[in-house]
């Protein structure tokens, strides 16, 4: 399959664990899985932390009180994330950016999550990203995870419009005369006119020759980790990764400048931001994947267009992925409001995106 992450040879077998953990005990969970994993650790001196910032899973990270520095951080997938999120894939994701020094070690897999190493550093928020320093760190890292070669010598192939047509079967339920939900009914486009608008985005974002690279999908600002010790930034989570278009990448990115539990896109980018950071990326993909030519403005000009309007698919992939997360998701977050700022956001920022022209 062209959009398939191939995992390199001699890559370590993940281990697994037929233990199901659950999301409403998760501490329990992950006591049992720590048992297995680190038979060596005194249960009695066992610590557990919980993490609250995620959107789609629970996390718990485990330590014992002599080896502070060695946590495992176990993962529970949310409910019904299976409908949305790749599993295998993930997993091939975890491989091959660790074997590429871009993720932590992946410890084992079961039945209903994963367990891998804890990251050191801080998780960046809305102005760290706008920070000068740190905005060329994360562009460096992300042009360093787009020169990674992980597909079997064919041309890769994005999975953008699979995953969003996905997406899209999974809510249209929610669009009939007879769904229950009201307020989708009344706050969200019509189901006539998002398919519409998903088949004029392919069409026309498709043809703006972005090239399909090794993508995160999903550089939220809580995913990113700045090791300040040692001056660098790496990127977690690798649910939505997968061969897609590099402007996407960027895009979605850009656009998570605006945070997710208070969205302020007051906070998108300007251009001369945006300029700043592409410069420094495509210096850097350059160098990663050994191309010798000049950066020259058309270059980057073109980039900064395919960029934003890539931007608008961002708004839609989510929206759909928040739909779905209203109906199924035990976490609390409004979901079904999230979706209607990313559909309105789209609307809003079409007319200005669709003027911006590639230079000949």
């Amino acid at each position: 399959m062209e959009t398939e992450i191939h995992v390199p040879l001699g890559s370590p077998v993940i281990r697994r664990f037929p233990i199901f953990v659950d999301e409403h005990q998760v501490t329990d969970g992950a006591i049992r899985l720590i048992k297995e994993l680190r038979p060596a650790w005194d249960p009695d001196r066992l610590q557990t932390k919980l993490f609250t910032d995620g959107t789609t899973n629970k996390l718990v990270g485990c330590y014992v009180e002599d080896s502070p520095d060695d946590v495992v951080l176990v993962r529970v997938y949310g409910n019904k994330t299976e409908l949305f999120v790749d599993r295998d894939n993930e997993l091939k994701s975890f491989q091959v950016l660790h074997a590429n020094g871009c993720a932590p070690r992946l410890y084992c897999s079961f039945q209903n999550g994963i367990c891998y190493e804890f990251m050191p550093g801080d998780a960046l928020g809305t102005q760290d990203v706008r920070d000068p320093a740190l905005l060329r760190m994360i562009s460096r890292e992300m042009a360093r995870i787009h020169a990674i070669h992980a597909h079997n010598g064919c041309i890769p192939k994005p999975n953008l419009w699979i995953k969003m047509r996905k997406y899209f079967s999974l809510v249209a339920t929610e669009f009939t005369d007879q769904a229950s939900n009201l307020r989708i009914q009344r706050e969200v486009p019509s189901k006539a006119l998002l398919e519409q608008e998903m088949l004029w985005m392919k069409e026309h974002l498709s043809a703006l020759g972005s090239p399909v690279v090794l993508c995160h999908n999903d550089l939220l600002c809580k995913n990113i980790i700045h090791n300040n010790k040692e001056g660098h930034v790496r990127f977690i989570d690798y649910e939505y990764s997968s061969y897609n278009y590099q402007a996407f990448d960027i895009g979605n990115h850009f656009n998570e400048f605006a945070g997710m539990s208070e969205l302020d896109y007051g906070l998108y980018p300007s251009r001369e931001m945006q300029l700043e950071w592409l410069q420094v990326y495509l210096k850097a993909y350059k160098l990663y994947t050994k191309n010798t030519e000049q950066l020259g403005p058309r270059e980057l000009e073109t980039l900064y267009v395919q960029v934003n309007k890539f931007a608008l698919a961002s708004h839609f992939f989510w929206g759909f992925w928040a739909l779905i997360q209203a109906k199924y998701s035990s976490i609390d977050f409004d979901f079904l409001g999230y979706a209607v700022l990313r559909f309105n956001q789209y609307f809003k920022t079409k007319p200005t995106v669709m003027a911006l022209k590639i230079p000949e």
